[in-house]
């Protein structure tokens, strides 16, 4: 099952374009300031009327009803103030401004609550699709299969995103439970179509290739099929295939007491047993999809580890470990999941989302995608994990 936790919003990546729409919202504020100096020098024989009335027209472009409320009482303070100082009570340009004020600032304050109301509907309507898109892309992990018992947690870093380039499955097949943790190199939709196309192709191969390396082998392969069309790359292509290329770690779990790995280029598993982690570190690295021209010689075998009842197995994306804190440094993943060794799946999931949010302060820069595996031993495994005499295996 999929952990119901999200990731609260954090600072996007456009720094710079939060800045520039910061300085404009100062604007209308600036311009009654500058008001309000004119109009208390010998300048005052300037007519700064049309400024002051425009700056809740300006405050409704960048700040909403309520900051086009605030431009608007900012701006009769100044033309109350300005009229007191220099004695224009009586006078036919004084009422003049303030009628024009207040039909500018009604005006104004409408416009800006129709495009606020318009504006939370369309993000409400992208919200209801990004959540059907990932209930199609990042399906829930069942919390039972064969001789598992799983649980996944998916956090998106870009705000207001509920799927980004982070994808994970894990599958009940006739060769044992498969599964696979990816990260797209890159952002934005070109990242959700490659994390689409590996996540179709495994789940594909998942159910008739014999060996795990071929599951593997035809992810990468429809990774640069999606990237080509009639022997020219598209547009983007060969940026996708350099760049938005997918780490990826692709186990599987059979009824035996062991796990094979097959890691292109993504951050090892841990294994939990009996309080001690254990990093699953591959044999031979290897590219990763996407990069096979980099691969020399005939592709290996998968890795196989030991993975007996009582076990805990965790994959993750390197948004968790590369996660830093106000002095830089990494999350700690491994103290983490000591720590947590005793919990649940879904408070292990749960506690480790708190983790990750005290240590980034709640501003995670990546995605973060996390499956958790528990060995488990019923009536019908044997003691060392396979199949008891006579017994059938559970695949609910």
């Amino acid at each position: 099952m999929r952990a119901p936790v999200r990731s609260p919003p954090g600072p996007g990546a456009g720094g710079h374009h939060q800045v520039l729409f910061t300085l404009a919202e100062c604007v209308p504020f600036v311009i009654a300031l500058l008001v309000l100096l004119v109009e208390l020098t010998p300048a005052h024989v300037l007519y700064t009327g049309p400024l002051l009335v425009a700056t809740p027209a300006l405050a409704a472009l960048t700040m909403g009803p309520r900051g086009t409320l605030a431009a608007a009482g900012v701006a009769v303070a100044v033309n109350v103030t300005t009229a007191s100082v220099n004695d224009a009570w009586g006078g036919q340009q004084v009422y003049t401004n303030f009628l024009a004020l207040f039909l500018v600032s009604v005006a104004s304050f409408m416009t800006s609550r129709a495009a606020r109301t318009r504006q939370a509907s369309e993000l409400d309507q992208v919200r209801r699709i990004a959540t059907a898109a990932q209930d199609v892309l990042l399906r829930p992990v069942p919390a039972r299969l064969g001789p598992v018992r799983a649980a996944s947690m998916y956090l998106a870093a870009e705000e207001g995103a509920r799927i980004g380039g982070d994808l994970y499955d894990v599958v009940q097949t006739r060769y044992g439970v498969r599964m696979i943790v990816g990260d797209v190199r890159g952002k934005g939709l070109p990242a959700v179509r490659a994390a689409a196309v590996v996540l179709g192709a495994f789940r594909e191969a998942v159910h008739y290739e014999d060996e795990l390396m071929e599951v593997v082998n035809h992810c990468g392969a429809a990774l640069r099929r999606d990237a080509v069309v009639g022997g020219t790359l598209l547009a983007g292509g060969e940026d996708m295939l350099l760049e938005g290329f997918v780490t990826a770690l692709v186990a599987q779990v059979p009824d035996s007491p062991h796990v094979e790995v097959v890691n292109r280029g993504h951050p090892p598993p841990l294994l939990l047993r009996g309080g001690a982690i254990r990093s699953l570190t591959p044999a031979t690295p290897l590219p990763p999809l996407g990069l096979e021209e980099f691969i020399d010689g005939p592709p290996g075998r998968p890795d196989s580890y030991s993975y007996v009842p009582g076990d805990r197995l965790l994959l993750h994306t390197d948004g968790v470990i590369e996660a830093r804190d106000g002095d830089n440094a990494f999350f700690d993943l491994p103290g983490a999941m000591t720590a947590l060794g005793g919990h649940t799946r879904q408070a292990f999931l749960e506690g480790l989302h708190q983790a990750l949010l005290r240590h980034t302060r709640g501003r995670l820069e990546d995605d973060v995608a996390v499956v958790l595996l528990d060995r488990i031993r019923d009536e019908a495994y044997g003691p060392g994990g396979g199949p008891a005499p006579g017994g059938v295996p559970h695949r609910g």
